[in-house]
């Protein structure tokens, strides 16, 4: 059997790369170790809504939007400082939804899912699997963090991962429920995430919705901290309202700047094979949906898929890679530390919101002078912030620069290095 383009999973970046892909009259084979049922995600993320635009999706559908953009209650630790974001036009998408949707949509435009299906080995335009073999004119890796590794590249450190978990639960006690979330100042329907329980970089992320409880919690394990699992079942513990498992599930999300190689020949690779994630807060649909739809459109136009990696990586691989960074120097910050940075007023909430919605915005005219106010209370975070500031502008402007010849990329990958310093990871390209 051979195909335009051999797409390596079926969760929610390789079945939007197949879908688009086929949509635009290309031959599409995708295939999954898993059964395509439960490809993917299988849990509630957080996805701005602009990635839906932006892809084409158009709006969520019923099946998947569980709702959003609801006020965010952003907490330093258990409890006392606090920002409220709002306007930040993150909706809460039920995965199974979503993938369902985009594999659905692969299937309408004529393309071959296969699930169950291992991949052996990868060589030229053939993809040999444990069953059988295909070929190929284009392969794309879309299998995840430890899936296929077509393009190569050191492997993310476990430091550098963070293990989340999202639950949806029942409620056994309702009245309890509320009276949590009002003792907590948070009307029923929005979301209270507290932060930096376990270290720097994580989150106990809380909202009640009818009869359901959804969790979201995320940490590094590798740094001596509760697993993200762990911080689930120990909040259910913690608050006996909590009632049984629904549904959900748990994964390591790489917190790293996205791969430096994202395309090589007719190869390419996406999603969190390719580390494009918004590590700030460890969120990568989003921005994985957009590269699927402009990857899709660079083979329907018969382009060298290294013309993708260019368009992506000047346009949002700087700020992924500035986002890496501010993620690093979180895992510094305790909970004293966030309180203090919040009651300074050195965390608007419009750049808050802004973060959180994946999106750059400025700090609006009236909070400038509180920033310049607040420098002068948080001088010891600010000493420790300036460099991390620096390196973040080098690499935007860095990214803005990624080469349009491969030849280059190795020149430009030990510029890249240079400014991470040798306690970062080492450069994907030689």
């Amino acid at each position: 059997m051979t195909f335009d383009l051999a797409v390596l999973g079926c969760g929610t970046a390789g079945a939007a790369v197949a879908a688009f892909a086929a949509q635009a009259g290309l031959s599409v084979v995708a295939v999954d170790r898993s059964p395509l049922a439960e490809a993917g995600a299988r849990w509630v993320n957080g996805v701005p809504r602009w990635a839906y635009e932006v892809s084409g999706l158009g709006a969520p559908r019923k099946a998947e939007h569980r709702g959003g953009d609801q006020p965010f209650h952003l907490v330093a630790g258990w409890g006392g400082r606090r920002l409220v974001l709002e306007d930040h036009g993150v909706l809460e998408i039920d995965m199974r939804g979503l993938v369902s949707r985009l594999q659905n949509a692969a299937r309408d435009a004529d393309a071959v899912l296969m699930g169950n299906e291992r991949v052996v080995a990868v060589e030229g335009d053939e993809i040999r699997l444990a069953s059988s073999a295909l070929r190929a004119r284009h392969v794309v890796d879309a299998s995840g963090l430890t899936g296929v590794g077509l393009l190569g590249g050191p492997a993310v450190a476990r430091e550098d991962l963070c293990v989340a978990a999202q639950e949806v639960r029942g409620v056994g006690d309702r009245q309890a429920a509320e009276a949590f979330f009002a003792r907590h100042e948070v009307p029923v329907g929005q979301t209270l995430c507290f932060t930096g329980v376990a270290g720097g970089y994580s989150i106990v992320n809380v909202a009640l919705h009818g009869d359901e409880l959804a969790i979201l919690t995320g940490s590094i394990p590798a740094l001596g901290h509760a697993s993200g699992p762990a911080l689930v079942e120990r909040f259910a513990a913690e608050h006996r309202w909590v009632g049984p498992r629904l549904f959900g599930g748990s994964r390591a999300i790489p917190l790293r700047r996205p791969r430096e190689v994202l395309a090589r020949g007719n190869y390419a690779r996406i999603g969190d094979a390719a580390c494009q994630v918004f590590c700030a807060h460890g969120s990568g649909i989003g921005v994985q949906l957009v590269a699927a739809r402009a990857l899709a459109d660079t083979l329907a136009a018969d382009r060298p898929l290294h013309s993708w990696a260019v368009d992506f990586m000047r346009t949002y691989g700087g700020r992924l890679a500035a986002s890496d960074q501010f993620a690093r120097f979180s895992r510094s910050l305790t909970v004293e530390d966030t309180a203090g940075l919040m009651a300074a007023g050195l965390v608007p909430a419009s750049v808050a919101s802004a973060e959180l919605g994946q999106r750059e915005v400025l700090p609006r005219l009236g909070e400038v002078g509180r920033l310049a106010l607040g420098a002068t209370r948080q001088v010891g975070v600010l000493r420790r912030l300036a460099p991390v500031g620096l390196r973040m502008a080098r690499l935007r402007r860095l990214h803005g620069q990624y080469p349009s010849d491969p030849a280059d990329l190795p020149a430009w990958s030990r510029r890249v290095a240079s400014v991470l310093g040798a306690d970062q990871e080492v450069p994907d390209a030689r």
